[in-house]
């Protein structure tokens, strides 16, 4: 039994209030709001910042009143906040119940001890996303630093729960209570299950049903409970069990727990299960259920332009539709615990997912390995992640950081700032808490200064590789740093050097601008953090790195940075400011770049054809060329209806040059046949006189 906490709430941004003046304000000093909310906006497509931004980190406050005559009687209630960022403290009728540290999981607090059942009550909620600097009250929440901004308030749902007195625990870390683990031996499932308990009593029985897809029971145990039980251990036979297969079949079991006594249940659980079976080759890259299965993907960040992080749940399935059209097959959860609808979108999507936790660019901001407070935060947070979406099929590596080797590096930390001794913790607490899934880590730099700086300037450089189990390597070869054709033979001296340790590439990408054009992307001299990302360099660079990727098989996986454009205050680059645009789809998911068709094209079997430059709507040259993306092995070019000829698509890219405009307006088409059917694209072009 849930009562829903998106209406009735109060806002006010204030550093200088105290619970005590909040809870006193008049109603008039507050703003109304619903949840999900947040109060910053960042991110405009223009030089320079308009009303339209709000950048603000502080303090904001919540205040909702709560009848507590209209709660359910005989029950615990519980609340449940999804997240709120970043640091969240909670008074009830002017006691404070409990605080909150990190912005991306769920966390709750016990109120009914607090709660009057009789009257209304006042809630209050302190939300602070202050930037984490040497004495303020964020200082020792990581993320310290990031291409990202923390967007402050309770910007995920929340809710009250009310249970019976026995109940599946709900002070596990923000976890379900209930961890199932899916096994095949000779091709004979089992689910190993284990049950947190509160309040459990003699004669209270726990009841597990696995039910398929339909809805149909397919496997069933109870267990007596005794007094007092805290944990209880469940074993469920399945015959045959039908796989979670990726993106082929993504099937999904639902497992249902309940807490019963004699006469009714007291309390019910339902987490899903996906029995698959995965492994990471060094040589030869990622196998699902036993067959090799190359993963290409992208990584998300949360945020959305005019909503910041308060995304509701079409949101979600929108950026994930947008993710499956494309043809992907993986995506990194880039760099935070995401949405609990994100999770279960990847489920049923079949999406293969590196869920991370926000440990970035540093562990301190006093050039130490991290003070106590910090560590216990981030191993607080990690093992959040893991309890919170340990039951997704979907999720097969806990990333325990990214770049953190970066400041180091760039000499804006100095060398005792060492990652290193953070690293080797997480690792070690995530294998305690899952031992079935490997680590990973997202580095930024080693070895891209190799043959290029003189060795006595290369700049200090920590190893990460061989802290986790796996290795993800940020790569930016023709964007940051050198030619686009290093990243190959760059990644092969990688392997070389590490042979026994999958690697992959878990960043890379190019800006891309709607509004800047250049007609050849290989001939411009890209700066990257410069006001010109013309869109065609971005194609360019995306036609130049894939294929690269591509043929090397020990990669056991590649994610393009990103699928959206984001928001990011260190950001003034491009045509936009505070975003980082290297997304293949815009901020306001409007528009899809050109080389999200080029991706399109290599991945998906649905028909592509796709013109490019199409937003280069006023040409001054008369001289152009003219490139299509399609899966079709040619396509028929036409311009003004005049036939340019049947085009062959090489690497699925098809092209003419030294096409000669007419001036005024000019149409140009594309058709390819796939089936017996016909596919066209035909953008309009005007040469200015």
């Amino acid at each position: 039994m849930t009562t829903d906490l998106a209406e009735g709430w109060q806002f006010r941004f204030d550093d200088g209030l105290t619970s005590e003046t909040a809870t006193a304000l008049p109603d008039g000093e507050w703003q109304v709001v619903a949840l999900p909310h947040t109060w910053n906006r960042l991110g405009e497509y223009r030089i320079g910042r308009t009303a339209a931004t709000d950048n603000r980190q502080g303090t904001g406050w919540y205040r909702l009143r709560l009848d507590g005559a209209r709660l359910p009687p005989g029950r615990r209630h519980v609340i449940e906040f999804d997240a709120v960022g970043n640091l969240a403290d909670l008074w009830v009728n002017g006691r404070h119940v409990g605080c909150h540290a990190g912005a991306f999981s769920r966390f709750r607090f016990d109120l009914t001890d607090v709660l009057d059942l009789s009257a209304p009550n006042i809630l209050l909620l302190r939300a602070d996303n202050s930037k984490p600097e040497p004495g303020s009250a964020t200082q020792h929440i990581i993320p310290l630093d990031g291409d990202f901004f923390i967007h402050g308030g309770i910007y995920r749902p929340a809710r009250l729960l009310h249970v019976a007195p026995s109940h599946i625990a709900l002070d596990d870390h923000g976890g379900p209570g209930v961890y199932a683990t899916p096994m095949i031996e000779n091709g004979l499932g089992k689910l190993a299950v284990r049950v947190k308990l509160s309040g459990a009593i003699d004669g209270q029985s726990l009841v597990a049903i696995l039910r398929d897809a339909t809805g149909r029971t397919v496997s069933e145990v109870t267990t007596p409970l005794i007094e007092q039980q805290d944990e209880a251990a469940l074993t469920l036979d399945v015959a045959a069990p039908r796989r979670w297969n990726g993106r082929a079949d993504p099937y999904l079991y639902r497992l249902e727990t309940r807490l019963s006594d004699i006469a009714t249940t007291l309390d019910s659980v339902t987490v899903p299960v996906g029995f698959r079976e995965f492994r990471v080759d060094p040589n030869t890259g990622f196998y699902l259920n036993g067959k090799s299965l190359p993963l290409h993907g992208v990584s998300r960040h949360q945020d959305y332009l005019g909503k910041g992080w308060a995304l509701a749940t079409a949101d979600h399935e929108r950026d994930m539709a947008l993710i499956a059209e494309m043809g992907a097959n993986t995506v990194r959860f880039a760099h935070y615990q995401h949405a609990q609808d994100w999770f279960d979108l990847a489920d049923r999507y079949g999406m293969i997912v590196w869920a991370e936790l926000p440990f970035v660019n540093r562990p301190s901001n006093d050039g130490s390995t991290g003070a106590p407070e910090l560590v216990a935060n981030a191993k607080a947070q990690m093992v959040e992640l893991i309890r919170q979406n340990y039951n997704h099929p979907s999720v097969v590596t806990w990333g325990i950081g990214n770049e953190v080797d970066l400041d180091m590096v760039t000499g804006r930390a100095p060398q005792s700032a060492d990652a290193r001794p953070l690293l080797r913790e997480l690792h070690a607490l995530s294998k305690a808490e899952d031992p079935s899934r490997p680590t990973v880590i997202a580095d930024c730099c080693e070895a891209t200064h190799e043959g290029v700086a003189p060795a006595g300037e290369r700049p200090h450089q920590p190893v990460l590789t061989g802290l986790a189990d796996l290795m993800g390597y940020n790569r930016y070869f023709g964007w940051y740093y050198r030619g686009i054709a290093d990243l190959g033979p760059h990644l092969d001296r990688l392997h070389a050097r590490y042979p026994g340790i999958p690697i992959s590439v878990s960043e890379y990408g190019a800006g891309g601008a709607l509004s800047q054009h250049v007609e050849d992307g290989a001939a411009h001299k890209i700066a990257h953090a410069s006001r010109m990302h013309p869109e065609e360099f971005q194609s360019w660079y995306h036609e130049q790195s894939w294929p690269q990727l591509r043929d090397r098989p020990y990669l056991w996986a590649n994610w393009i940075w990103n699928m959206f454009d984001f928001s990011s205050k260190i950001r003034q680059e491009g045509d936009a400011t505070d975003i980082n645009d290297k997304g293949l789809v815009t901020y306001d998911r409007k528009v899809k770049k050109d080389a999200f068709f080029y991706y399109k094209a290599r991945w998906s079997a649905e028909p592509v054809v796709h013109i490019n430059s199409r937003r280069w709507t006023t040409r001054t040259e008369p001289l152009t060329r003219i490139k299509v993306y399609s899966n079709a092995p040619s396509v028929t070019v036409t311009l003004n209806g005049q036939p340019l000829g049947t085009i062959a698509c090489a690497e699925r890219i098809c092209e003419i040059r030294d096409v000669r405009l007419v001036p005024g307006a000019n149409r140009v088409t594309a058709r390819a046949t796939f089936g017996g059917k016909d596919v066209t694209d035909a953008v309009d072009w005007i040469l200015a006189p």
